[in-house]
């Protein structure tokens, strides 16, 4: 192999002392040996910092003593790192052997990151038959940062799904403590805005799917989408200012472009209408934007944007009961009924 450049895989853990031996165990492991593997302990009540200190000159450790959130790891994970590549590795994630290889084998210089898929596990890390994103949907690649600036978001991977240039990091690093809770989510928006982007559509790790995890749905609860809404301004107001900084134009829209975000808003406002963070949303309103949104800007083909439409049709006006079995289908695809998720599957396959 020409090019041999230093990968730093960077766990990020606090109190997934369960899960923590295995993610190090699989930086460990990698085929690929020009590794660096650095581990931040984000101040863990349980038995997280033992397993860490027992792999002593293995890893570089960096235990923290306040607990400062994701943006505080990946900060201090980042200034002690080496690599000219660096993986954010979630301590609940873990990557495949060839991960790193693979990754290496398609970086090209000039690009500001690598993304992969990664298959789907629940708590005991029995596979859930699906990864992600879906096997339906291409990962973004190439010129991302106009897909970002025009419609506030990709089709992208979750932290560990990532493999990002040094380079690239520097111009964004380090991350405000505004982004404490969404760093991954910042890094994601930014990093393509100074490079291409490459995508390895087979799985080169595992995301795991639990309570705990922060983003990842396992049941409908109304207090989640509002942390989504909250989070989709936030990512809006950051994309309009670094646009802004870099010369770009970005439209006043951009919130109102994706229909994923759009869903989430509607979605929240069926089940919560109290307590939905935006008081002047209306459901009529939001089920004509989210099917403007994917007639208008996705690049969805015809079949998938007219099943979309419907949902949002559905959700918009059936009753509550009807639009709660409709949101937890989308938003929950192990509850779906078997029979409508072969369906689907087959209707994707054929129809992509």
């Amino acid at each position: 192999m020409s090019f041999e450049p230093r990968v730093s895989i960077i766990i990020n853990n606090y109190n997934y002392d369960r899960f923590i031996a295995e993610a190090i165990d699989s930086a460990l492991n990698q085929t690929y040996t020009a590794i660096e593997v650095i581990v931040v302990d984000d101040c863990s009540t349980d038995n997280s910092r033992q397993i860490i200190s027992a792999y002593g000159d293995r890893i570089i450790p960096i235990f923290h003593e306040v607990n400062g959130k994701q943006g505080a790891a990946f900060n201090s994970g980042f200034i002690k790192s080496q690599g000219e590549i660096i993986i954010f590795l979630d301590s609940d994630d873990y990557l495949y052997p060839q991960a790193v290889e693979r990754i290496v084998a398609a970086w090209k210089p000039g690009i500001s990151k690598v993304h992969y898929r990664l298959n789907v596990v629940d708590t005991k890390g029995e596979p859930r038959g699906f990864s992600y994103p879906p096997i339906t949907q291409s990962l973004a690649h190439g010129e991302v940062w106009k897909t970002v600036l025009e419609q506030g978001g990709y089709n992208g991977v979750a932290t560990s799904g990532n493999a990002l240039s040094r380079e690239a990091l520097s111009k964004v690093m380090p991350i405000a403590a505004e982004y404490a809770t969404t760093s991954d989510d910042y890094l994601s928006v930014l990093i393509p805005l100074f490079g291409e982007v490459v995508a390895v559509e087979e799985p080169l790790g595992v995301y795991r799917l639990h309570d705990s995890n922060q983003w990842a749905m396992t049941s409908i609860a109304s207090s989640r989408f509002h942390r989504f809404i909250r989070h989709d301004l936030q990512r809006c107001e950051l994309i309009q200012e670094w646009g802004t900084k870099l010369g770009y134009q970005v439209p006043d829209n951009l919130y109102m472009r994706s229909f994923g975000r759009v869903w989430s808003r509607l979605s929240s406002l069926r089940l919560d209408p109290i307590n939905h963070p935006v008081q002047t949303d209306h459901p009529l309103r939001l089920m004509y934007l989210g099917i403007k949104a994917l007639w208008q800007y996705s690049d969805y083909n015809w079949q998938k944007r007219l099943l979309y439409s419907l949902w949002f049709v559905g959700v918009g006006i059936l009753p509550r009961s009807l639009a709660e079995i409709g949101i937890t289908w989308l938003f929950v695809p192990q509850k779906r009924p078997k029979l409508w998720s072969r369906l689907g599957r087959k209707r994707m396959a054929t129809s992509t």
